[in-house]
């Protein structure tokens, strides 16, 4: 009796337990109805490469199997015909004609059509998160077992503090209610890391979501409950490289699936080399292929099944959320031929998309040079939408800055936009006072609490895209550690159950930060019904005496933007807006509703950004 049953379990292990050598097949799933019929699938098993792949379901056809450098991996070629049916089907491995593996993979339909899958635009003021500093909204996930960074502490600035998207999800009425249509949480991804990953830029799994933030369905909850809200979800990528310590790391597909997998080499981080006439072989090969970081490997987009492997997994994540827009991190380290490919593969897919890129070059000539439709010397042209505007981030700080003297000061502002000619679209661009990995607004402009509503009003009024970092509106700081990252993706007040100050309610927060929350709260609502300052002209004046002036007008409405960084009230002779201003007679202050005539000069107040609707 005992020889039979172990004879059955024997059997039963073979016919039950063949999946469990089957370690991953990436994508976890896939659609139909995609404008691209081809899919690649990652295969990862033991000794998958020694079986022959099968599959008999209607629609669906291996085109080609290709083996890798590892005995443990297939990339299995697919070809989704437009009338496949969503549903589940078998693939089986054979070995000597006899199945050995299988394996069940899923079809499911689209949610919407890709031309219905609309990305952020001018019309948007993104709200940028860091969830671990954000709000903790589950305590019982602040510690998983079996992950390497293993402890919360508050008090050390380089850990993790608990935040999560189960604390997005509870945020999203106050989000909403402050009038932001967009929200960017940095990486949730599983950043398996042994410390100093609370960021999510060192991404150990590029389907699986930390359980430090959640699960899969808290994600998807943020996606659907922003929604209905009107907030659009912005899923923060990055193609360049991943964390240490990922489940490839030490199996890797193909021997050039990473770049400098032995030597961990840095990049030298020359982003000029792109479209510099002079620059040598050998800085180039360093800029794209070299580590971000030490515990950061740089992945190959130049291997055609890694660049695949990544444009799948966009789309994937595109799909699983309903998404809103995608913020590309380290734009331009990559192989710029994988980009191109990626980029276009995506905006054909989503004719209707969005997708901005960080290019850290105050530069204009060096970030205009990624976006789509752009002309460039050397006939790179690829299909990113957006890019981060951070030549004129540097601009705006120094303007408010600077003290005015020729050549300075708020002059600096006006001649960083008189740059737009170098963009193809200036509209669809992202503006920012700071983000994550820079000193927050309120400490650029040394705490000067006027000098930041300045900055916030033009943000806000100026053309392109506004993202404003999380805590700004109660004018966080970290004034003192300047460049220190984990100060300056702080704990937003109020968002731990053992706080003694709020953002949400407003306890225990100073008179000038209660001002600048309402001060953003106004602005941000006022902006999300004016479509002339997301679809609007954009006319401005050389700045004079201290004062910049703008217009942002439309056939159905003119809006007239004042800067004045001077210490006293002035009255501005308007006079000198003739040409746009004809035969206006009043201006009325958006924030007061008061109204006062032009003819006579416009009273302004000191250090201030006044916005007035013209009529």
């Amino acid at each position: 009796m005992l020889k039979k049953s172990f004879t059955l379990l024997c059997i039963l292990c073979l016919s039950f337990g063949v999946n469990a050598q089957i370690q991953h097949v990436e994508p976890l799933n896939w659609w139909v109805g995609l404008k691209n019929p081809n899919l690649q699938l990652l295969i990862h098993g033991e000794n998958i490469s020694e079986t022959q792949p099968t599959i008999n379901y209607t629609g669906v056809s291996i085109k080609k199997v290709n083996k890798a450098d590892s005995k443990n991996y297939l990339f299995l070629d697919l070809v989704i015909a437009k009338t496949t049916k969503a549903g589940n089907f078998t693939i089986n491995f054979k070995k000597a004609g006899k199945t050995v593996y299988t394996y069940n993979y899923s079809l499911l339909p689209k949610q919407q059509a890709s031309a219905q899958m609309r990305g952020f635009n001018s019309s948007d003021v993104i709200y940028l998160i860091t969830p671990d500093r954000f709000v903790n909204g589950d305590y019982s996930n602040d510690v998983v077992a079996g992950m390497k960074e293993a402890k919360i502490n508050r008090n050390f600035d380089g850990g993790r503090h608990g935040g999560d998207i189960r604390g997005m999800i509870n945020s999203l009425d106050y989000i909403a209610d402050m009038g932001f249509t967009a929200i960017w949480p940095t990486p949730v991804l599983e950043n398996n890391m042994a410390g100093y990953s609370y960021h999510g830029y060192a991404i150990t799994n590029h389907y699986k979501v930390d359980p430090r933030y959640g699960t899969l369905e808290d994600y998807k909850e943020l996606s659907s409950k922003a929604r209905q809200k009107g907030i659009k979800l912005i899923f923060d990528e990055v193609l360049n490289h991943t964390g240490h310590g990922y489940w490839w790391t030490d199996d890797l597909p193909f021997k050039n699936w990473l770049n400098y997998p032995d030597t961990k080499t840095s990049t030298n981080h020359r982003r000029t080399v792109n479209q510099d006439l002079y620059a040598s072989d050998y800085d180039k090969a360093f800029m794209k292929k070299g580590w971000f970081d030490r515990m950061m490997p740089d992945m190959n987009g130049e291997n055609p099944f890694m660049a695949n492997y990544l444009i799948q997994n966009t789309i994937w994540w595109i799909e699983t959320l309903q998404l809103g827009g995608v913020r590309q991190d380290t734009y331009g380290y990559s192989d710029k031929t994988f980009l191109k490919n990626w980029s276009c593969a995506i905006m054909d897919e989503y004719p209707n998309f969005n997708m901005v890129g960080e290019e850290w070059s105050v530069n204009p000539l060096i970030t205009s040079y990624w976006q789509k439709g752009k002309k460039n010397a050397d006939g790179y042209n690829g299909c990113l939408t957006s890019i981060m505007d951070f030549p004129l981030q540097e601009a705006l700080v120094n303007a408010l800055k600077e003290k005015e003297t020729w050549g300075k000061g708020l002059v600096v502002l006006y001649e960083a936009l008189a740059n737009d000619f170098v963009y193809a679209d200036p509209s669809n661009i992202l503006i920012m006072g700071d983000n994550h990995d820079m000193d927050r607004i309120f400490t650029q402009l040394n705490e000067d609490v006027e000098l930041t509503k300045m900055a916030l009003g033009y943000l806000l009024t100026t053309r392109g895209i506004p993202q404003i970092y999380y805590g700004t509106e109660v004018l966080m700081q970290n004034t003192g550690h300047h460049k220190v990252d984990g100060l300056i993706r702080s704990d937003l007040p109020g968002g731990w159950k053992e706080d003694t100050a709020s953002a949400f309610s407003g306890k225990g927060l100073t008179e000038a930060q209660k001002n600048t929350q309402l001060y953003l709260k106004q602005l941000l609502n006022w902006r999300k019904n004016n479509s002339v300052i997301a679809n609007g002209k954009t006319l401005h004046f050389a700045p004079f005496d201290g004062v910049y002036v703008y217009f942002r007008y439309d056939n159905q409405k003119m809006v007239m933007v004042v800067m004045n960084k001077n210490d006293k009230s002035t009255t501005l002779e308007t006079k000198r807006f003739d040409e746009i201003l004809q035969n206006k007679a009043s201006a009325k202050n958006i924030l007061n509703n008061e109204t006062q005539s032009i003819k006579n000069g416009l009273s302004i107040s000191p250090k201030s950004t006044m916005i007035f609707e013209i009529f």
